[in-house]
């Protein structure tokens, strides 16, 4: 299939009689913005233009004086057809933005945030529109999405702006295609849009606004649930196999979109420069990973991804109970990576018995690689999943595929703890045209600090609780690791109430009896990772070695069940 179109800009065409006052909602950045006004005001129009994506967060940036604040109240919608924290959330991560200034929030109305701005005695009260609309999804749901508004003397109404066009446009060019009938429908369902709007930057942790980033991340899922209804799964359902759905959302002049099917993207990656694994600052390149792993040493073994891609892994048959230790599950969780390259280092200079495939997923990881030259800081979950389209640990038996590194390691290994190295986004996640929270993803829309998922078999419940409390503890010398924590969860809890989690020596922890696999215990971490570079990079990657290296300890004496 084959589609494109070009968009008309929503600030292009906006035309008024001279002398008319006008409020406006889209979703460009401030300097579009601004510009469109410059341009309206040169006609004699009075234009105000926001921002329809996080107006409250605008208004603070762009809007309001700080010298002198002294504490905010807010009050924020509260809508029946949306989550009651919807709006709250969508005003994260406001007290981080105000350093020494008291923030409270509470419910209110429908369609607008009440501010009250106190400098000292004095106060200022200011109505913060969120502009709106309830409509069904591609799911067929009904969800509440914010959109671009007009507001005038004459009128005050919705307008569909150029993204959410674009949106449409792309989702309908999919439901539209006759499809195979058998999966997978495509190699790569590839969805380039050109959009002129630059991400900000925000001064708390790797916050950032980005537009371009949530289209990637609203197309992309979206098109996995067209998916799954037209396959007859449930929403969410990872055994999926569609092929590579790949939306590539950048920078550019126009509003542009072309949809279209391609042939696998093969092209071995470009070699980039070696990185020491111990102070690595960016995902490491493919070649680095494959270099890294030839030289431990040990016997190598083998699977295959859908593009032919090897599934490469070593087994060193040392002393002491042995580990399974696996990352780059989902490629775009890229600490992992690194982390267990550094932790089979030191337990292969230890002679302990393990295995390790370090990039469990090589497809999405080439996927991963192409993505972040344009856009570095983005999530990128189109490569999550392998380039079935799939979430390999949901893999039946009958097709195995890149899974069957993980059955291999069973067998070779005999282990009983597999460590499966993962991450989350660094900066809040959003689908800003389907309801704004990604819908099975709501846990993961804020970084809450490093945390594990510990699952084990019936039995085990004694091992897994000694194993929690010693790997915890060995976690709290990792430096800055625990105010990370803390901050984050601090900031979480604010926005999106209780993380759900057991706090176990000052890490958030989910323990859970749990048979799918074949291997007794897994412990899974689960890293702030998506999207950072620098010394965050490598404070994560510094968390999921030691993470290894005192699971791989504290399972040597542990009281084990009889298997």
């Amino acid at each position: 299939m084959r589609y494109s179109q070009t968009f008309p800009r929503t600030l292009d065409n906006l035309d008024f009689t001279p002398g008319t006052q006008v409020e406006i909602w889209t979703f460009d950045d401030v300097f579009a913005r601004r510009a469109a006004e410059a341009r309206l005001a040169a006609k004699d129009v009075q234009a105000r233009i926001r921002s329809a994506l996080k107006p409250l967060l605008h208004f603070f940036v762009e809007d309001v004086a700080l010298d002198g604040l002294t504490a905010v109240d807010v009050s924020y919608p509260v809508h029946p057809e949306a989550p009651a924290n919807r709006f709250l959330l969508e005003a994260y991560p406001l007290p981080a933005l105000l350093p020494g200034v008291g923030v409270s929030f509470r419910p209110g109305g429908e369609a607008a945030y009440q501010v009250t701005l106190h400098y000292g005695a004095r106060q200022e009260m200011h109505h913060v529109f969120a502009p709106n609309r309830l409509h069904q999804d591609a799911t067929g749901g009904l969800v509440l999405s914010p959109t671009g508004w007009l507001r005038s003397a004459e009128t005050d109404t919705r307008i569909e702006t150029d993204v959410e066009a674009v949106f449409a446009a792309a989702l309908a060019a999919v439901a539209g295609h006759d499809w195979d009938k058998a999966e997978p429908f495509f190699e790569e369902l590839n969805i380039h849009v050109t959009l002129p709007m630059q991400d900000l930057p925000l001064p708390c942790g790797d916050e950032v606004i980005s537009l371009r980033e949530a289209m990637h991340e609203d197309l992309y899922f979206s098109v996995l649930e067209h998916f799954q209804i037209r396959t007859g799964r449930q929403i969410g359902a990872r055994d999926l196999r569609p092929g590579q759905i790949v939306p590539e959302v950048v920078a550019g002049p126009d509003v542009t979109l072309r949809v279209e099917t391609r042939a696998f993207n093969i092209t071995p990656p470009a070699a980039k420069p070696r990185q020491p694994l111990d102070q690595a600052q960016a995902p490491l390149c493919p070649l680095q990973v494959a270099g890294e792993l030839a030289a431990l040493g040990g016997t190598g073994f083998t699977a295959g991804s859908r593009s032919n891609r090897a599934v490469q892994a070593r087994h060193l048959p040392g002393a002491g109970r042995a580990v399974m230790i696996s990352a780059g599950q989902h490629a775009n969780e890229t600490t992992g990576v690194v982390g267990a390259l550094r932790a089979a280092q030191r337990l292969a200079q230890q002679g302990a018995a393990f295995t390790i495939s370090p990039l469990e997923n090589p497809d999405g990881y080439a996927l991963h690689q192409r993505l972040i030259d344009a856009n570095p800081r983005h999530m990128h979950h189109a490569a999550r999943y392998t380039a079935l389209g799939d979430d390999l640990e949901y893999r039946s038996a009958d097709m195995p595929g890149e899974k069957a590194i993980r059955t291999q390691a069973e067998q070779l290994s005999g282990a009983v703890l597999h460590l499966n190295l993962h991450g989350y986004p660094a900066h809040e996640w959003i689908r800003p045209f389907s309801g704004y929270v990604p819908r099975g993803f709501a846990l993961w829309t804020l970084p809450k600090g490093f945390f594990l998922i510990f699952r084990h078999h019936p039995g085990w419940e004694a091992a897994t609780e000694v194993l929690a409390d010693r790997v915890t503890k060995h976690l709290a010398d990792v430096p800055g690791l625990i105010l990370q924590n803390r901050a984050q969860i601090r900031l979480y809890e604010i926005h999106a109430g209780e993380t759900g989690f057991r706090m176990i020596n000052g890490f958030p922890c989910l323990i859970s009896t749990d048979d799918r696999h074949a291997v007794p215990l897994t412990l899974i971490t689960e890293a702030v990772d998506e999207t950072i570079y620098g010394s965050a990079f490598r404070m994560a990657h510094e968390a999921q070695m030691q993470t290894v290296l005192a699971a791989r300890w504290a399972l040597q004496d542990l009281d084990l069940p009889v298997v």
